[in-house]
């Protein structure tokens, strides 16, 4: 029946092409289709673009949705409902990285700040439905970087990345009031360029002094951001290529460290202590490892600074563990003690761990965000009690998917996760 149609109208159809071609131009933006007979012209390229603005326009922006039955929409849960999710698309890049935040003291808000391949997004997450990209700051290296980290101080931001020449960039995050109609472009106010690039910085709150490690792919250089927009070099370089690192002021059990300043970094092949007091003069206090360490890769103490949780980004690659962490006693600075090893339910990557009160949050890159009690770390025991996972397609050690951060600290419950393929996920605890 179809084939007798057709034959039945090549002349006609012969004869529009004739005419049409030798009138005008052709139009490769309609194209015809013939259908029982019928001639139907539809503008597909048109059609096309509006679907995709659509569909772009709707992986932008989606949620809330509550956990229940185990997934919240598409993503499996446990305890997490999602709030929002804004897409890589929406930052105009092409994956992303870590992720911290920061709460204006004037207004209240509550600001997510994202890292990119291109630079670090800033989104306005205070209706947490309603997140609002506020704007773009670009790098300033002269290339683009998978790596990027941020940290806030004193109503500043500092980021770090290992695009060459990128140095330190400081933004005055109080600008963001004065923005009206975003999305903007935002520019640094300055930069320091006492390093090129630096895989991480950590940041004593308390003290004022930033830590960028691996700075110029060598030692951990200290930096005096008490004055953020004057920052200025506080010291000899030291304590070997850190990877990632936290720095306190010490109030642990150990009586003859407490009050000083305490740099904790994870070295790959070990863990260093360091009593950075006196800038000019860094004392190393002790260094360990543990059995079967691949790369150490970061730790953070609890809140009473007697036990550090470690993750190994390699591990469970090269072993086929479970997800893995590793518990060190540091009641004793000059002496730590291996205190137990907890392992996870599935075989994805750890990657970087918070501590706030009793709990602990993991970003776990293809089995999401991972929330642990630590409530009985004492007696060397954690259990799992909730999680949300960016990546449903599987829970595969690596380090190509999923999630790479997750800020756990602001006061409103708001999780911030940030999606290395599928941008910024905000959750809360139910």
């Amino acid at each position: 029946m179809y084939m007798k149609k057709i034959i039945y109208l090549l002349p006609f159809i012969s004869l529009f092409l004739f005419i049409n071609a030798c009138t005008s131009s052709p139009d490769f933006s309609e194209t015809i289709t013939i259908i029982d007979g019928e001639e139907i012209i539809e503008e597909e390229e048109d059609e096309q673009e509006e679907e995709e603005e659509e569909e772009e326009e709707e992986d932008q922006n989606s949620g809330p949705e509550t956990c229940q039955n185990g997934f919240a929409g598409i993503y499996p849960c446990n305890d997490y409902d999602l709030i929002s999710h804004i897409s890589i698309a929406t930052f105009g890049s092409e994956f992303g990285n870590d992720c911290w935040g920061w709460t204006d003291p004037q207004t209240g808000k509550e600001y997510a700040i994202m890292g990119l391949n291109d630079g670090t997004a800033i989104v306005d997450i205070s209706d947490a439905p309603n997140p609002i990209y506020i704007g773009k700051i670009p790098s300033t290296g002269f290339s683009e970087s998978i790596w990027r980290d941020i940290k806030v101080y004193n109503n500043h931001v500092f980021i770090v990345s290992e695009d060459p020449n990128h140095g330190m960039q400081i933004y005055d995050l109080t600008h963001l009031r004065d923005v009206n109609d975003p999305p903007v472009a935002l520019l640094p106010d300055t930069t320091y360029d006492g390093f090129g690039d630096a895989h991480n910085i950590a940041i004593n709150e308390e003290s004022g002094f930033a830590y960028a490690v691996g700075a110029d792919n060598s030692s951990t250089q200290i930096i005096n951001i008490q004055n953020p927009l004057n920052s200025t070099i506080a010291g000899p370089l030291f304590g070997g290529f850190s990877h990632d690192a936290q720095v306190i002021t010490y109030q642990g059990p150990d009586v003859a460290y407490q009050g000083h300043e305490i740099f904790v970094g994870c070295n790959a092949s070990n863990i260093v202590i360091i009593d950075v007091t006196d800038k000019n003069n860094p004392e190393n206090i002790a260094s360990f490892d543990y059995p079967d360490i691949t790369y150490a890769h970061q730790g953070w103490f609890t809140e009473d600074h007697k036990y550090f949780i470690i993750t190994d980004e390699l591990d469970e690659i090269d072993f086929g563990f479970n997800s893995k962490l590793i518990i060190f006693d540091l009641s004793n600075l000059e002496n730590p003690l291996f205190h137990f090893n907890y392992f996870g339910n599935n075989t994805s990557t750890d990657h970087n761990g918070y501590v706030k009160g009793n709990k602990y949050f993991l970003s776990s890159y293809t089995s999401g965000l991972r929330v642990m009690s630590i409530e009985n770390i004492g007696n060397s025991a954690m259990n799992e009690v909730g999680y949300f996972d960016t990546f449903p397609s599987n829970n595969n050690a690596g380090y190509d998917d999923g999630v790479w951060g997750v800020y756990p600290y602001f006061e409103s419950g708001n999780i911030v996760l940030s999606d290395i393929n599928s941008g910024l996920f905000i959750v809360k605890k139910q």
